[in-house]
């Protein structure tokens, strides 16, 4: 797809999302981490529920790690996979105390080998606490992007790469939101509403259906 017509349509997003931004309640680089590392297969707004219980005594890694697994687990259980998200949770938290000094670095390679930490959290933080330009790929961006035909590609990765290359930089972390919020109001999973989308005319869904089927 042309780059002016993803530009166009991204616009459009914008003027139809404006309140548009991260779902995810937190007041600090770490308290978004570990709320990134809950809502996998869970919804912000379980996520939500838990971390404002989580985090009245718990909202630092030196503080977290003072539970155990066990102790995380039975705090965090209503967010699913709970046992790993815990493991996962209390192994960051031990690393950024001892290799980070206490803070959530700020740069995709350390954060990545941090455990449990995929790019999509990364990007997530990177774009949300630090304010980098970051565009991280969940299933709604992910399923969006290839409808829309803005970035085509089987992984996560590969969209992520795509929307990169085929976003302006200034525009990847509003991107990210836009494309997560119409993902959720209208462009759903099993049924997308295309009689009310505001960019239906630009949509290689709608109008090159052959090149979704490839």
């Amino acid at each position: 797809m042309n780059k002016q017509i993803v530009v166009t349509i991204l616009k459009i997003l914008g003027e139809t999302y404006p309140e548009a931004r991260c779902a995810l309640k937190f007041g600090s680089p770490y308290e978004l981490l570990v709320a990134t590392m809950l809502s996998a297969q869970c919804t912000d707004v379980r996520v939500n529920k838990v971390t404002n219980e989580l985090y009245r005594e718990f909202n630092t890694p030196e503080k977290m790690v003072s539970l155990t697994e066990e102790e995380l687990g039975k705090k965090i259980k209503s967010c699913g996979f709970f046992r790993n998200k815990s493991k996962h949770i209390l192994e960051t938290s031990r690393a950024i105390i001892e290799e980070h000094g206490g803070k959530v670095p700020d740069t995709m390679e350390e954060l990545i080998k941090l455990p449990g930490v995929g790019r999509k959290t990364a990007d997530v933080v990177l774009s949300n606490a630090f304010g980098i330009p970051a565009i991280a790929v969940d299933t709604h961006v992910f399923r969006v992007s290839n409808r829309l035909g803005i970035a085509r590609g089987n992984t996560p990765h590969k969209v992520e790469m795509e929307l990169m290359k085929n976003i302006p930089k200034n525009m990847w972390s509003d991107s990210h939101h836009y494309l997560i919020w119409h993902g959720r109001k209208i462009c759903k999973s099993r049924k997308p509403d295309c009689g009310h989308c505001p960019v239906a005319p630009y949509c290689e869904y709608l109008n090159c259906p052959e090149k979704n089927e490839k």
